[in-house]
């Protein structure tokens, strides 16, 4: 994620976000472990989504 948001403009994705710069930064970093809000919040602004389906 963190080279996507980069390819965007991190600035867009904290605006987007309502993070601050530095917090989004700090927690796109290699070996970072971000709160999975945090990952969503981040998906959801690159326009991304989960998808949960059961295994066979």
């Amino acid at each position: 994620m963190g080279h996507i948001a980069k390819a965007i403009g991190r600035t867009k994705i904290a605006e987007k976000t309502g993070m601050s710069r530095p917090s989004l930064y700090k927690a796109l970093a290699d070996g970072a472990n971000p709160p999975f809000e945090t990952i969503m919040n981040v998906l959801k602004a690159i326009g991304g989504q989960i998808n949960v389906t059961p295994s066979a």
